[in-house]
């Protein structure tokens, strides 16, 4: 190897370093990172729901729910709470200093924990932060319209001034 020249491992390291920093940024941009955040929560609550109604264990649904949480930081968040849960620990408890889970989400997941019908409640979750995801999209969607009106509008406007605008200077020569 080449001084100088990093190992693949040690590049492999800077890539996910730099993809966990990016992700963190996406989270806490102002105005898509709510909705990135409620997307992962979604998913993360629909996916656990249905790996606990079907009878997986709680390590192993916490170990595939993370690889498919979609987001590097959720991931990390996610496979903290197992190795806790690992520990005997709730799945709560370490939840709670999560800036990616809501106080709302760990309240209802201890509460689901306390009955007994955490899948029950998982589901609930998914289909709020759904309800919540589909009214974020529909309020960025009605933002995006007349933007884009405007945008079309002058582009249209920049054709038309360029088309006619030799034109005229024709005219002007010929007069």
């Amino acid at each position: 190897m080449k001084p100088g020249c990093d190992s693949p491992r040690q590049t492999l390291i800077r890539r996910t370093d730099q993809k966990f920093k990016l992700y963190a940024l996406f989270l806490k941009s102002p105005i898509f990172g709510s909705l990135l955040q409620k997307v992962a929560v979604a998913r993360f609550s629909r996916t656990l729901s249905t790996m606990l109604s079907s009878g997986v264990p709680i390590l192993d649904a916490l170990e595939i729910v993370a690889r498919t949480a979609g987001n590097v930081v959720v991931e990390k968040e996610i496979l903290m709470t197992k190795s806790s849960i690992a520990e005997g620990k709730t799945i709560a408890e370490p939840l709670q200093g999560s800036k990616v889970f809501p106080g709302m989400v760990v309240q209802m997941i201890s509460v689901g924990e306390q009955t007994g019908a955490m899948d029950a409640m998982l589901g609930k979750i998914a289909d709020f932060y759904d309800d919540e995801v589909d009214t974020a999209v529909d309020a960025l969607t009605s933002l995006l319209e007349p933007l884009l009106m405007v945008g079309l509008g002058g582009t249209i406007g920049c054709l038309l001034i360029a088309m006619y605008l030799p034109i005229f200077k024709i005219a002007d020569n010929v007069v």
